[in-house]
């Protein structure tokens, strides 16, 4: 055999072992997530809704979403665990106020500093081209 057909060979079970090792990790950690679901964790399903796990029977998850409605779910349906919110910090709460030095004439401004008499505002539409009528072709 040629060396280079097996050096090609190789290179291209190379690449798809490259291309599968991330989708093998990916499912390994689904897995591993599954398997360790517990009471009172908050997830998502795979249609997207979400609920807090009340009951888990062997394959059998039980999910409920609103106090009092309860659903259902094989294990493999459950998508991801959905974290808490978490509180904002006292450093984002902090107001930050823009004081404008320059006045601006009544009514209001669209740029920042620009007064709002100074725009120039067209009232009629003779600035408009020509209508183009139906039956003229478009000329590129």
């Amino acid at each position: 055999m040629d060396p280079t057909f097996l050096l090609f060979i190789a290179i291209a079970f190379g690449a798809m072992w490259l291309m599968t090792s991330r989708t093998r990790k990916q499912q390994k950690q689904a897995v591993d997530f599954r398997a360790n679901l517990a009471v009172g964790q908050d997830v998502m399903t795979g249609s997207g809704m979400l609920g807090t796990v009340v009951a888990i029977d062997g394959d059998e998850i039980t999910l409920e979403s609103t106090p009092g409605n309860r659903s259902r779910w094989l294990r493999a349906a459950i998508a991801k665990l959905v974290e808490a919110p978490v509180a904002a910090s006292a450093e984002e709460d902090v107001t930050v106020v823009d004081e404008d030095p320059e006045p601006t004439t009544a009514g209001p401004s669209l740029v920042k500093g620009t007064p709002a008499a100074s725009y120039d505002v067209p009232d009629d539409l003779s600035t408009l081209p020509p209508a183009r009528g139906d039956d003229t072709p478009e000329k590129k």
